[in-house]
């Protein structure tokens, strides 16, 4: 059952950070070729959302993981806090920021926001919900980094 753990382990570092860049350059990719800009967006919030639930499930688990495996001893470790820093931008950023953002789009309706007298705000709410993903993923890739020169705590 322990080996089964730590694969499991493993898998939702893994799942999370790579899941995190392929949606970034998914949605990038989306902008770049398709012709209808709102369209782009609609797919890529979906794509932000899929991940953002993806990470909430992995945070979980890691957390757990890593308080059972190691108890107390968990909170001293810096693998704990990357997730749980992870963890909280997504948080920030699904459950805070893009209601925000919906909700900017629907006070656009029946235009889209970046034709509407919006567009600033919901330029600016963009910008700092783009700024916490880049972020999160750079935490992503030192969680990677850090279970490869053996950092990890789950030992």
């Amino acid at each position: 059952m322990r080996k089964l753990a730590d694969s499991l382990y493993r898998i939702a570092i893994c799942l999370w950070s790579g899941g995190l860049w392929i949606m970034g350059l998914s949605a990038w990719m989306l902008f770049r070729t398709l012709n209808s800009r709102a369209l782009a967006g609609e797919v890529a919030g979906s794509l932000f959302g899929l991940i953002a639930w993806v990470g909430l499930a992995c945070a979980a688990y890691l957390l757990v993981f890593l308080i059972a495996r190691r108890r107390w001893m968990a909170f001293k470790s810096s693998v704990f806090w990357l997730v749980l820093a992870m963890l909280l931008l997504t948080l920030a950023g699904y459950f805070g920021i893009q209601p925000i953002l919906s909700a900017l789009k629907v006070a656009a309706w029946p235009g889209t926001v970046m034709e509407s007298a919006l567009k600033d705000r919901f330029a600016t709410w963009h910008g700092i919900s783009s700024g916490l993903y880049l972020v999160q993923s750079l935490l992503a890739v030192v969680l990677v980094l850090a279970q490869e020169r053996g950092l990890n705590t789950a030992r």
